[in-house]
């Protein structure tokens, strides 16, 4: 009778109960990112208002994101230039929140402070069914707070916001001592 139960074992069986790093299902994370927007959605009386709202919880879990992330990725170290934070953002945060990196990172051609990342489909768009009269509505507000928090906690003060462009684009400005030291920095 023993023999039943080890003969042709199933690769799904033999995996450890824990799941690996970062690994959560899509359909867990649509459903549970629904009901974020849902809860929201209840409790505002605007567009703008929900996309404030989406943004500030995001904040939240950008916060508790940066530190693990950091002592996980760089050891511990701290980036001090704008270009590292942001491939840093484009690259480790990314990959630890959506399983990818994001698909671009430009620099505005006329302001050395706005940089954009560009996700062309973001996965907290996805499952999101956009009514026509929140037809401007993003809900990658929740990942702009969430780099906002993350740049801000890392030494980096900047203002993010998402704007449907190329897919959708975080539109992240930096502040005006944030690039004024990174020049001082170039000159070392």
């Amino acid at each position: 009778m023993e023999s039943r139960f080890t003969r042709g074992k199933s690769p799904l069986l033999e995996r450890p109960l824990g799941r690996p790093r970062g690994e959560v299902s899509l359909s867990a994370f649509a459903l549970l990112f629904c009901e974020l927007v849902q809860y929201c959605q209840r409790r505002v009386y605007s567009v703008a208002e929900l996309q404030s709202k989406l943004a500030q919880l995001g904040h939240q879990v950008g916060l508790r994101l940066l530190d693990p992330l950091v002592s996980r990725e760089r050891g511990g170290r701290r980036e001090t230039k704008v270009l590292s934070i942001l491939l840093f953002v484009k690259g480790p945060v990314w990959r630890a929140l959506f399983g990818k990196e994001a698909d671009k990172l430009e620099q505005a051609n006329d302001d050395d402070k706005t940089f954009y990342v560009i996700e062309r489909e973001p996965l907290v768009n996805t499952f999101i069914s956009v009514p026509r009269e929140n037809s401007t509505l993003n809900c990658a507000a929740f990942t702009a707070g969430l780099v906002e928090a993350v740049l801000g906690a890392s030494g980096f003060p900047a203002k993010v916001t998402a704007h449907w462009h190329k897919g959708t684009t975080l539109m992240i400005k930096f502040e005006e001592g944030v690039i004024a030291r990174d020049k001082s920095l170039e000159g070392r």
